[in-house]
């Protein structure tokens, strides 16, 4: 993310400075001055945007959860079949934070998430990644004619989940350094399968 807004999109430079401040400083820090100060535009610039800062995280939230949905949706689409399709959202789950650590801190370190992980629960709120992940899983087994109890289905999903999630969290660690490369380790089978 850019430190300041140069004639592009102001819009989304106010976004990417209202991540930043918040996983830098916390919530609280952020308002639309020191937004717009981040973008170097006058203190009004956000207010053609957004009316006050609830509105500018709301904003953060839907634009980070957008981007994401589009690679997973994108992986999905991809995929041969349901079975490949879990294993190229996972990979594409750990890319799109390793390309977007700030991103990966504010969803999961700043905002409440939802995901009822039981297959037969409605929906409702869920986040919605975690609904396509549902969803590509419980098509997985129907397409493979896989007989699971409920509670099977529960644990399955949830190790889908904390496999890439997990992943994803070691990646955006500034502290973790491998010897690999992890854009070249996740093309393999070797990190998720």
């Amino acid at each position: 993310m850019s430190d300041s807004y140069h004639h592009g999109n102001l819009r989304q430079a106010l976004i990417d400075a209202g991540i930043r401040i918040i996983n830098e400083s916390g919530e609280d820090a952020l308002s639309l001055r020191k937004a717009a100060l981040a973008c170097n535009v006058s203190h009004a610039a956000p207010y053609a945007h957004f009316k006050d800062k609830e509105e500018l995280i709301g904003a953060m939230q839907e634009s980070v959860t957008e981007q994401f949905m589009k690679e997973l949706e994108d992986a999905v689409k991809e995929a041969p079949d349901r079975e490949n399709a879990l294993v190229m959202m996972g990979r594409r789950y750990v890319s799109f934070f390793l390309k977007n650590p700030d991103y990966f801190r504010f969803l999961f370190g700043n905002r409440s998430i939802s995901a009822h992980l039981m297959p037969d629960a409605d929906p409702g709120k869920d986040y919605p990644p975690f609904v396509l992940l549902k969803k590509t899983y419980l098509d997985y087994l129907k397409e493979n004619d896989l007989q699971k109890s409920a509670k099977e289905q529960e644990i399955e999903l949830l190790k889908l989940w904390a496999s890439a999630h997990g992943l994803a969290a070691i990646a955006c660690m500034s502290g973790v350094v491998p010897s690999f490369d992890w854009e070249e380790m996740l093309k393999g089978d070797i990190l998720l399968r």
